[in-house]
């Protein structure tokens, strides 16, 4: 964990829930996000990985203000973004940007990449003096992330999904944020190309000590990009640690099930498939205490009753678990 005067987004019990067709009067409760706590440092990756469903993209649209959360607090660089109105929220929104999962559906097929880059400038007005400005701009963002000027006054459809990809990813740097957030970014690319987006993504928060939340289905790339881990499970934060504790000594059940699954190289660092029992539950009707349970191979009578409290090993890594795995050496917070 970094120092805390190292923060810049802290969130806090953060709750979402959705209506939706079912239940009695038409409507049901769907609870997206289930009290998630998460801290994210400047110049840090914080991975988030889990099930599909699992909340992981309304937590990235709640983070980007494009959903309101029904309780809990984010506090991004000591400002409740959520409290603000007219132009001190417009200047906000420039501090966190996306870079999205399809580089073919994301971009206006009718825009040059020139255009593409420069279209938060139409919205954040007077970041650019003219249009001399606004050239010069795009060609240093297109030669940062890697295309060159020439590429400029070039069509999304002549380009490859990797470059569109650095298209995106110059729009999304366009405002100089402090954080984005990359929504599987690379899940659409080739494995080659895949090494050099995340190459990419690496240098430029080595030199522009960006953060991101990284979003992602693919472990082997959140263990190479990833600085932390959050692990998500039914709308709830299950894990969280470093990189290295995470997928190294995991101690949640379900952490320990998705590491198996993860291929391995080195046969000597494979270790025996751990397979779930059952689908994953409804988040219409989650199962009472551990929301794992049902498919844990740990559970007891406790799990059924009692949401389990986070237990803490050193170095801040933390499984909210009735039984976790490194149980010995793991403290329990109230």
């Amino acid at each position: 964990m970094s120092d805390k005067d190292d923060q810049l987004l802290t969130v806090r019990d953060l709750t979402k829930s959705f209506r939706v067709p079912g239940g009695r009067g038409g409507k049901a409760k769907l609870c997206a996000l289930d009290g998630i706590d998460l801290d994210l440092a400047r110049g840090e990756t914080l991975g988030l990985v889990g099930e599909s469903g699992c909340g992981k993209s309304t937590l990235a649209r709640t983070l980007m203000m494009l959903e309101r959360p029904d309780a809990g607090t984010v506090t991004f660089d000591g400002i409740d973004p959520f409290g603000l109105r007219g132009k001190d929220l417009l200047k906000f929104r420039r501090r966190v940007q996306m870079v999205f999962q399809d580089p073919y559906a994301s971009l206006n097929a009718r825009m040059t990449a020139a255009d593409l880059i420069a279209e938060p400038w139409r919205t954040h007005k007077g970041l650019v003096k003219n249009r001399a400005d606004r050239d010069m701009r795009v060609r240093g963002l297109l030669d940062l992330v890697g295309l060159g000027a020439k590429a400029a006054d070039k069509y999304s459809q002549e380009f490859s999904g990797g470059q569109r990809q650095r298209i995106g990813i110059a729009r999304a740097l366009a405002l100089d944020p402090d954080v984005i957030i990359c929504d599987e970014p690379v899940s659409a690319l080739d494995l080659s190309v895949q090494a050099q987006v995340l190459n990419l993504l690496n240098d430029l928060q080595q030199e522009l000590k960006i953060s991101y939340v990284f979003i992602s289905h693919d472990l082997s790339v959140v263990r190479h990009v990833a600085d932390r881990v959050s692990v998500m499970y039914l709308g709830r934060i299950i894990e969280s640690g470093s990189t290295e504790a995470v997928f190294d000594s995991p101690q949640h059940p379900y952490t320990a099930a998705l590491m198996s699954a993860a291929p391995k190289l080195d046969a000597a660092q494979r270790g025996d498939r751990i397979l779930l029992k059952g689908e994953v539950p409804s988040p219409l009707n989650p199962p009472s205490g551990c929301r794992f349970r049902t498919r844990c191979w740990k559970a007891t009578d406790i799990c059924a009753t009692e949401r389990p409290a986070a237990a803490e090993a050193p170095g801040g890594h933390v499984a909210e678990c009735h039984h976790p795995l490194g149980e010995p050496a793991l403290s329990r917070s109230a």
